[in-house]
C-alpha cells in the first residue's frame, strides 16, 4: 500500500506491534477497506475476520459473527441470572444460558484458542449486547478472564452511516445494562477503550468545497452557507429519461425497486434473464446480487465490485448502459469515455476458518462459491444500499426526512458537486447526527497521544509475548489430564501400550515448570524497570531458549512420532484426536519460543515487527519438517511400522494442504494458474476450487491475456485452426455473430479463449 496517511500508519503499527484493540474509522472514501487488506497481507497475528451481516461479511471476506462465535439470534443480558421470558419475537441470553451454545467441534475450538486478531466490520451495526456475547465466549473458551480472552480486536466502521438494529420491546430490557445500543456502549469497550484512529486523507473526493460541507454535515455544524452550496444543485425538473449515467438515491427499497422496474419495462427490446453459478454451499440470505439478473438493451447499470484485472476497466458504483445482451455475453458502453466492455463475472466465496495443522496458522477453507455479473439496475438504489459505492452522477429524492447519517451517507458517495441533482431544497431539519457518536468522535486520538501509547503498548507487547512463550501450564495440564486418561485403560487395549511413553512426557514437562516460571518471574522484574533494557533481555531470552529448546523439541518429537504410529492403526480414532489436542498446544509452545527469539532480533535491529520480519522459514516449517524426518525413518525401518493400515481420519488429517493464510492472498486467476502448474486438468481444478468449468475457463482467457498461458496450452492445434479460421477478418466487440454463425461447432469458452489471444498479441 502507497503513501500511507499517519493514521494509517500508526493502525498497522499498533496492530502489529502491541496488543492494544484498536477502532479504525474515517470518513467515505478515506480508504478503511484498502488498510484493512494490508493489514491482512503483513499481519504475523493469526486473524480472523468477521461482521454483522452475512452480506458485510462475505464483502469483508471473513464470515458472520453468529457463525463464528456460535451465537443465538437473541438480545445478550450481562448477568449470571436467569434470562426474561419475553415474547415469541423476543427473547435473550444471559451467561449461565449462552454457555450451553459453546459446545463445538475441535476445529472451531482450535481456531478460536489460535486467534490472535479478531477483526469486527462495519462496527457501526454491531449492538453492544451482542459484542459483550462475543467477548464472554472468548474469556470462556480461551480460559482467560481478560478482555476478548486476550485476542487483540480491530473494529473497522464509520459510525455515521448504518446504525445497530435494536427493537423498541428489546431496548426497554437492554436500557437496564446499556446507556446506549452501540459498540462502544458496551461493557467490555467501556472498561477497555480501543485506540480511536481516524483516517483523514480523503480520496474520493478532490473538491475542497465539496469536502468542507460533507465534514460540516459529518460534524453536525453545517451552516447556512452550506445549504446554499448544496442548494445552488437543485433541479425539481430534472428529467432522468434523457441524462443518462444519474442514478437515483432515496431513502425507500420500494421506491427504488419501482423505479427500476418502471424504467426496464418501458425499454423496447427482448428481456434477457442470467442466473448464477452456486457450487457447494452457499446460503440464499448471503447471496450478494439478486439471483436472476433482469436485463434489456439500454438498461442502465451499476457495476457492483471493482475490477480485479490490472485494465481497472470499472469500480464499484461505475455507471453503464446495456450495449448488446446474449446468452452468455454482456456487452456494457460508458457514453461519456466512449468505451464498451464484456462484463466479466465475479467469484464470491462462502468460507469458514480453520487451523493449518503444520503451521499452526489460521487459514480459510471454501464452503462454497456462487459466481454472477456483478452488475444490478441502477437508475435507483436506496441509500442504505449506497454505501461503500462512488457515483460520478446522482439525483438526491429528499422530499422524506433523512434519518441522522443518511444526508451524509448520500452525498459523500458522490466524487464531485459537478454531478449532483436535488430534487427539492436540503433543510437544516431531520439531518443531524446521533449525539452518542459525535460524542464518543470527540474522543479521537491526535498524533502525540498515539505516538506515546505505542511505544508504551510495544514494550507491553514485547513483554507479554516473551512471558506467554514461557508458560507453559496449560500444556502441562493437558498433559496430566492425558496420563490420567490410562488409569482406565485395560492391558489389551490398543491406548495401553503408550502409558509409560505419556507418563515419560508429563514428567517433562512438569520438569521444566519450576524454571519457567523464575524464568517469567524474572521478565517481570526486567519489564517493570522504567526504562527496559532491551539488549540484557535479549540475552536472557537467547540463554532461556537454549536451556528450554531441546526438552521441549524431544517432546514435540516424540509426540509426532506416536501420531505417526496411531495414525496407521484401525479403530484408533478417539486415540489419536486425543494426541491431536495435545500436538495442537505442543506445537503451537515451540512455535512461540522461536517467535520471542525472533522478535527480540527484529527488535533490536530496529524493523518493523510484520509477518514478513517475524515469521521465518524455520518457524514456518518446524513440523513439516519434523514428519518428514520421522517418516523417512519409519520407511527405513519398517518393522516399526504397525501391520495394519489406518482408516480415513489419516486421509482427513494428511490431505493436500490449501495456501495458508497470512501469506499475500492470490488473484483468483493466480490461484487457478498455480493448480494449472501442478498438472492438473480443468476439470480437476474447477473440482479442488468449488467453481464450474465454464469459470475456469475464463480464467484461462484471462491467463492468456496477460501472458502467462497461451492458447495451445488449453485447446488441440486442430481446434486452434479451426478457430483462426472462423476468426479471419473479426473486429467486433461483441462474439454473439460468431457463435449465432457457427453454433455448437465453438463453445463460448473456445471463442473467449482465442479472442484473448488475439488481444495478448495485440
Amino acid at each position: 500500500m502507497q503513501d500511507l496517511s499517519a493514521a494509517a500508519t500508526y493502525a498497522l503499527r499498533f496492530i502489529n506491534q502491541t496488543n492494544r484493540s484498536v477502532f479504525l474509522t474515517g470518513k467515505a472514501g478515506t480508504g478503511k477497506t484498502t488498510l484493512l487488506k494490508e493489514i491482512i497481507k503483513t499481519t504475523h497475528k493469526n486473524v480472523v475476520v468477521v461482521a454483522p451481516t452475512g452480506i458485510a461479511a462475505l464483502n469483508a471476506g471473513g464470515v458472520t459473527i453468529h457463525s463464528m462465535f456460535q451465537l443465538p439470534f437473541a438480545g445478550f443480558l450481562p448477568t449470571n441470572s436467569q434470562p426474561p421470558q419475553f415474547s415469541d419475537t423476543v427473547r435473550f441470553e444471559t451467561k449461565d444460558s449462552l454457555r450451553r451454545h459453546f459446545a463445538m467441534r475441535a476445529e472451531k475450538k482450535s481456531v478460536i484458542l489460535n486467534m490472535e486478531l479478531l477483526v469486527i466490520d462495519e462496527v457501526s451495526m454491531l449492538r453492544a449486547d451482542l459484542l459483550d456475547a462475543i467477548d464472554y465466549m472468548l474469556r470462556s473458551i480461551r480460559h482467560r478472564n481478560t478482555a476478548f480472552g486476550g485476542v487483540q480486536v480491530l473494529y473497522i466502521g464509520d459510525l455515521l452511516q448504518l446504525p445497530p438494529v435494536v427493537r423498541n420491546e428489546e431496548w426497554a430490557v437492554l436500557r437496564q445494562f446499556y446507556q446506549g445500543k452501540f459498540f462502544f456502549h458496551s461493557q467490555v469497550v467501556q472498561q477497555n477503550p480501543p485506540m480511536y484512529i481516524e483516517l483523514d486523507k480523503i480520496y474520493r473526493q478532490t473538491d475542497a468545497r465539496f469536502i468542507d460541507v460533507l465534514n460540516n454535515l459529518r460534524n453536525n455544524i453545517i451552516t447556512t452557507d452550506d445549504l446554499k452550496v448544496l442548494n445552488e444543485f437543485v433541479n425539481p425538473k430534472f428529467d432522468l429519461k434523457n441524462n443518462q449515467g444519474y442514478i437515483t438515491l432515496t431513502t425507500h427499497n420500494a421506491k427504488a425497486d419501482a423505479m427500476n422496474a418502471t424504467a426496464l419495462d418501458e425499454l423496447e427490446g427482448t428481456e434477457h434473464f442470467y442466473i448464477p453459478e452456486i457450487v457447494d454451499d452457499f446460503p440464499e440470505k448471503m447471496h450478494p446480487v439478486e439471483h436472476t439478473l433482469r436485463l434489456k438493451v439500454g438498461a442502465q447499470v451499476m457495476f457492483v465490485k471493482n475490477d480485479l484485472s490490472p485494465e481497472k476497466k470499472y469500480f464499484n458504483g461505475k455507471i453503464g448502459i446495456i450495449k448488446s445482451l446474449s446468452k452468455e455475453e454482456i456487452l456494457v458502453h460508458f457514453p461519456e469515455e466512449n468505451v464498451t466492455i464484456e462484463a466479466d463475472k465475479y467469484e464470491w466465496k462462502n468460507v469458514r476458518y480453520l487451523v493449518d495443522d503444520i503451521t499452526k496458522e489460521i487459514k480459510e477453507d471454501v464452503l462454497g462459491t456462487f459466481v454472477h455479473y456483478p452488475l444490478k439496475l441502477a437508475w435507483a438504489i436506496t441509500v442504505h444500499k449506497s454505501q461503500g459505492l462512488t457515483f460520478d452522477k446522482a439525483v438526491l429524492d429528499v422530499s422524506q426526512v433523512f434519518m441522522p447519517g443518511q444526508a451524509y451517507v448520500a452525498l459523500s458517495r458522490l466524487r464531485s458537486l459537478e454531478g449532483l441533482i436535488l430534487l427539492s431544497p436540503m433543510r437544516m431539519n431531520g439531518i443531524s447526527n446521533d449525539a452518542d457518536v459525535m460524542d464518543y468522535a470527540s474522543g479521537k486520538a491526535g498524533e502525540d497521544e498515539m505516538e506515546t501509547s505505542l511505544q508504551r503498548e510495544t514494550t507491553n507487547f514485547i513483554g507479554n509475548f516473551l512471558k506467554d512463550s514461557f508458560d507453559w501450564k496449560d500444556l502441562a495440564t493437558l498433559w496430566q489430564k492425558h496420563k490420567m486418561s490410562y488409569l482406565g485403560e485395560g492391558e489389551k487395549s490398543l491406548k495401553h501400550r503408550y502409558r509409560e511413553w505419556a507418563h515419560r512426557q508429563e514428567d517433562n514437562i512438569h520438569g521444566v515448570l519450576d524454571a519457567s516460571g523464575k524464568f517469567i518471574r524474572q521478565l517481570d522484574s526486567l519489564f517493570a524497570q522504567p526504562t527496559v533494557d532491551l539488549n540484557f533481555v535479549n540475552e536472557r531470552v537467547i540463554k532461556a531458549v537454549e536451556y528450554f529448546f531441546p526438552a521441549m523439541d524431544s517432546m514435540a518429537t516424540g509426540l509426532y512420532s506416536k501420531m505417526e504410529e496411531v495414525v496407521r492403526l484401525k479403530r484408533a480414532k478417539a486415540f489419536f484426536e486425543e494426541l491431536a489436542e495435545l500436538e495442537d498446544l505442543q506445537t503451537g509452545a515451540l512455535m512461540r519460543l522461536l517467535k520471542a527469539k525472533r522478535l527480540m532480533e527484529v527488535v533490536l535491529a530496529g524493523e518493523p515487527i510484520s509477518r514478513e520480519s517475524l515469521i521465518t522459514n524455520q518457524i514456518q516449517n518446524y513440523r513439516k519438517n519434523k514428519i518428514e524426518d520421522i517418516r523417512a525413518i519409519m520407511r527405513a525401518n519398517p518393522t516399526t511400522l504397525v501391520e495394519e493400515e489406518g482408516e480415513d481420519y489419516a486421509a482427513e488429517r494428511y490431505a493436500p494442504k490449501k495456501k495458508k493464510t497470512g501469506e499475500p492472498k492470490k488473484t483468483t486467476l493466480e490461484e487457478t494458474f498455480e493448480l494449472w502448474k501442478q498438472d492438473l486438468t480443468i476439470a480437476e481444478i474447477a473440482t479442488r476450487r468449488k467453481l464450474t468449468e465454464t469459470t475456469i475457463l475464463s480464467h484461462f482467457a484471462g491467463l492468456i491475456q496477460v501472458g502467462k498461458a497461451t492458447i495451445e496450452d488449453v485447446l488441440p492445434q486442430e481446434k486452434i485452426d479451426a478457430l483462426t479460421a472462423a476468426f479471419e477478418g473479426f473486429e467486433g466487440e461483441s462474439l454473439t455473430p460468431l457463435k449465432e454463425k457457427y453454433g455448437d461447432t465453438f463453445t463460448w469458452g473456445e471463442l473467449r479463449l482465442f479472442k484473448a489471444g488475439l488481444t495478448a498479441t495485440k
